[in-house]
Order: structure tokens, then C-alpha cells, then sequence
């Protein structure tokens, strides 16, 4: 037997799951080589890859922000800060000097904490978002959102009998990265409702006592806001009463807000951060809060870039995490300039500002229409029923399966959104992730699909035609 075989490795590894590049995205990647033959004999001639929030993917194609991708060009080749003063705009060749200046070249090593200067601006915008003080020693740049999480999941396991509380739906980077580090996860149902989902204190404080009455103790609470799968936007009261409850049972509180400039009915819904909520309530919450330039209207997923800060935490817990990242050394330069691109866009006055506008505008103009005609298309199926999504970048669509189909799915060894899903990709190239990779009730069957697919009139039209074949094969 290899030394390197399965059954010689870390028990905890084989219980990670991450399903949104699980067992169908691997499949839909299969298909998309074999669409390369001209001959390839599937039903299809593309795959349409609707299972994660990865806008600028090929057959995604959302456009990069032109100002944060000069910025970036000029960094990577400092001469044409001189050479490319009739190509590149004066705002965009200054902050490029600007950030020369503070880093020198992007193939070299920063502080392990980020660049300083970047994280001066980190702090500059969460204090115009919020009207609070941000100190940049609190603030930590890291390769996307998700290294933050690992990292803040790590630390807060410290036993067998650790756990944190996750809504479900969650977005299973919370599930995969508790499986690894040993933490028990502690489930708190959102609620489903025709007007969106909804978070329930009691359901959060059902789920504390369940878990001490077995013995688990309670160590965060982790929230989505907006909601990934879900796309729901907490309003001031639910957040007012979930740092409360933090407060009662002496949580941390990991503050998932990566989508926060993701907000598609923006009459009704506004964003709020908990860092905003902590300090209105004067409250000693730790709070743990994430940003990321992989979503809003960056869609930077590659670079992997982004931050967290730490509010309420002890100098000596934060020099702890310091001591952590500084064994990776640093986040990725690119991913670092991405995050000082997204604190401090073009600004009216500056050359960059209309062409920036109008690029935002449109992104979140084309998101806006996309959720509402997909909820719209989806909704007047039979067999389906689709929440409304005011915010992030998906929607979480509840199947009805009839009973000859959950017989097929048991018969094939599947769930039956996981059946349903396989299913669709076999027959229309369309890549969605069900619903039992995100959590969900009991009994019931969802699948999550982005709303960033372009031409959407036709993507619905395939899923439209898939959907009412497949109920009919199963009435």
C-alpha cells in the first residue's frame, strides 16, 4: 500500500464537502472538453456554468471595472506609468504611482498583514460606511474572504466539543472548513416564505440550547448578509437582536458581508454592517467581519482578494492571528491593489469616474433584471416555487418533486434535487448545485443557480423546457 494512500491520511479530510465544485461541476467540466470534438454526441453545445458566483468566468463574461484593471496593468510593468501617458488615464497612472510608491514591486514579499498604506484605506472606507473609527492594526488583507474564514474557523475550534452556529442554507466554505479543523456544526434553520427568507432569533436560540443541552459549547455565530444561497438582506432589528443574542451567550460573531454592495431592490432593502450595529449598541461583541473583491460589482474571484476586521478582540488574540498569516507570509499583492481598488473607486471630478459609473450602473442594473425574470420564470412552474432575491447573486428555488421521481432518485442512489441537477446538466449543459450541498429541511428538495448568466431569456428557456419534460416524465 502507498504511504500516501487514502486510508493514511488525516481522518478529517475525507469528511470535507464542498459542492458548489462537487461531484456535477466536475462533470459539467468533463463536458465542456468534450464539446472541444466536433463530434462530441452531446445534446448540448455548451455548458452554461450556473453553479457559482464567478462572474468574470468564460460564458459568465461579466466585463472587469476598467479603472482597477489599468491600475493593476501599470503595477505589473512600472514603465508604462511613463510610456503609457496617451493610453492609460491620468487618475489611473496616479494611483498606480501612488501604490508604487507604498509597494514597490508586486513580485516581492508585503507585510504579512497587508500593505499598510491599503489597509490605511481599508479603515478610511468602513469609517464612511459606518460614521465609526477603524484602526488598520485591526484589519487583516488575506487571498479572498474564504482564507479569513479558514483562519477565524482554526482558531475558534478548540476542542472536540467546539462548535458554530451556521445558517442553512449556508454557503459550505462553513461546513468544509469545520469538517477539516474538527468543529461540530450547530444549524440554524432560515425561514422560507412566497415574500423571501427570512432569520429567526428564537431559531438561532433554539438551536444555542439544543447544543449546550448536548453538551457542545457555542462559539460563534456566523451570518450571511445578504444571504448566500439565499439571497436575503437581515433588516436593523434582526441584526440589532442577533448581536443581542451574542451578547447573552457570550459569542463571537463572524459577519459574512461579502455581497454588501450586491442589493438589487434598493426601495426596500438596504445593507447595514454589523460593525455599524456593534458600535450603535455600544456592545463588547467580538465581531469578525469579511469583505471579498470576488463579488459586488468587482468580480475579481482570481485575484483573490480581500479583508477582515476585527472589532471587540483582545491585542492578544489579534497578535495571535498575526502570528498565523505571517507564516504564509503575505495575500497576494494582485489580490491587495484589488482590494485598494474596490475601498477607492474613481470619484466625480476624476478622468476614470464617467466610464466607471457607467460600467457599475450596468452591472447592477443587469443583476436587478436577471433575479426578478428568473424568480418570475421559475415561480410560474409547475413543480417549483422560487423566493424572491433581493440581494447577493443567486436564487435558491424549492422543487416539488412528484413521488415516481423521488422513487427514481432513491432507485439511482441520489438525493432528489441532486437526481434533478445531474438530469438537467446531461440534457441542457446547464450547471447547478443542489439544494443538499447547502443544508436544508427535512423532506425538502432546492437547487442554487447565479443570476450573472447573459442572454438569460434563452438560459431560462432551456431550464423552462428541461423542467416541464422532466415533471411530465415523473406525473
Amino acid at each position: 500500500m502507498s504511504s500516501f494512500a487514502p486510508s493514511t491520511l488525516n481522518p478529517r479530510i475525507k469528511n470535507v464537502q464542498y459542492a458548489v465544485r462537487g461531484e456535477i461541476a466536475i462533470k459539467a467540466e468533463k463536458f465542456r472538453e468534450q464539446l472541444k470534438n466536433p463530434n462530441h454526441g452531446l445534446p448540448f453545445d455548451r455548458v452554461i456554468s450556473a453553479n457559482i458566483g464567478n462572474p468574470q468566468q468564460k460564458g459568465l463574461d461579466q466585463p472587469p471595472l476598467t479603472f482597477g484593471r489599468q491600475v493593476a496593468a501599470l503595477l505589473e510593468y512600472p514603465p508604462l506609468m511613463e510610456s503609457g501617458k496617451n493610453i492609460f488615464p491620468a487618475d489611473a497612472i496616479a494611483r498606480a504611482q501612488e501604490l508604487y510608491s507604498e509597494i514597490g514591486s508586486i513580485g516581492a514579499y508585503t507585510h504579512s498583514q497587508g500593505v499598510p498604506f491599503i489597509r490605511k484605506n481599508v479603515a478610511k472606507f468602513i469609517e464612511q460606511r459606518d460614521g465609526y473609527h477603524a484602526n488598520p492594526d485591526d484589519i487583516f488583507l488575506t487571498a479572498g474572504a474564504s482564507a479569513g474564514v479558514n483562519l477565524l474557523i482554526n482558531f475558534l475550534i478548540s476542542d472536540d466539543k467546539s462548535g458554530i452556529l451556521i445558517p442553512i442554507p449556508q454557503y459550505p466554505l462553513y461546513t468544509a472548513t469545520l469538517a477539516q479543523y474538527g468543529g461540530i456544526p450547530l444549524p440554524y434553520y432560515l425561514d422560507e416564505t412566497d415574500h423571501g427568507w427570512g432569520t429567526s432569533t428564537a431559531e438561532v436560540e433554539k438551536a444555542i440550547t439544543k447544543a449546550l443541552d448536548e453538551g457542545v459549547k457555542p462559539r460563534a455565530l456566523a451570518v450571511i448578509n445578504p444571504g448566500n444561497p439565499v439571497g436575503s438582506v437581515l433588516t436593523y432589528a434582526e441584526q440589532e437582536s442577533l448581536v443581542q443574542l451574542c451578547q447573552k451567550y457570550n459569542l463571537v460573531l463572524l459577519a459574512d458581508e461579502v455581497y454588501q454592495s450586491n442589493i438589487h431592490t434598493r426601495d426596500t432593502h438596504t445593507f447595514t454592517s454589523f460593525k455599524k450595529v456593534v458600535r450603535d449598541l455600544s456592545s463588547e461583541v467580538p465581531l469578525i467581519s469579511f469583505h471579498s473583491i470576488s463579488k459586488g460589482v468587482t468580480g475579481e474571484c482570481g485575484r483573490r482578494g480581500g479583508y477582515f476586521e476585527c472589532v471587540n478582540v483582545p491585542e492578544e488574540t489579534v497578535a495571535l492571528l498575526y502570528k498565523m498569516v505571517s507564516v504564509g507570509l503575505c495575500p497576494t499583492v494582485g489580490g491587495q491593489v484589488g482590494v485598494d481598488c474596490m475601498v477607492r473607486p474613481p470619484v466625480e471630478g476624476e478622468d476614470s469616474y464617467p466610464l466607471w459609473k457607467k460600467e457599475t450602473d450596468k452591472i447592477h442594473k443587469d443583476l436587478a433584471e436577471r433575479t426578478v425574470l428568473m424568480a418570475k420564470r421559475l415561480n410560474s412552474l409547475p413543480g417549483m416555487s422560487c423566493a424572491p432575491s433581493p440581494g447577493a447573486l443567486y436564487l435558491f428555488p424549492c422543487l416539488h418533486l412528484p413521488e415516481k421521481a423521488l422513487q427514481a432518485a432513491k432507485d439511482a442512489g441520489r438525493s432528489p434535487d441532486s437526481f434533478y441537477c445531474i438530469n438537467l446538466l446531461e440534457e441542457t449543459g446547464i450547471c447547478v448545485v443542489g439544494g443538499d450541498g447547502f443544508g436544508q429541511k427535512e423532506g425538502q428538495a432546492h437547487f442554487r443557480l447565479t443570476c450573472l448568466c447573459a442572454g438569460v431569456e434563452a438560459y431560462v428557456d432551456q431550464l423552462e423546457k428541461f423542467h416541464r419534460a422532466f415533471m411530465e416524465k415523473y406525473s
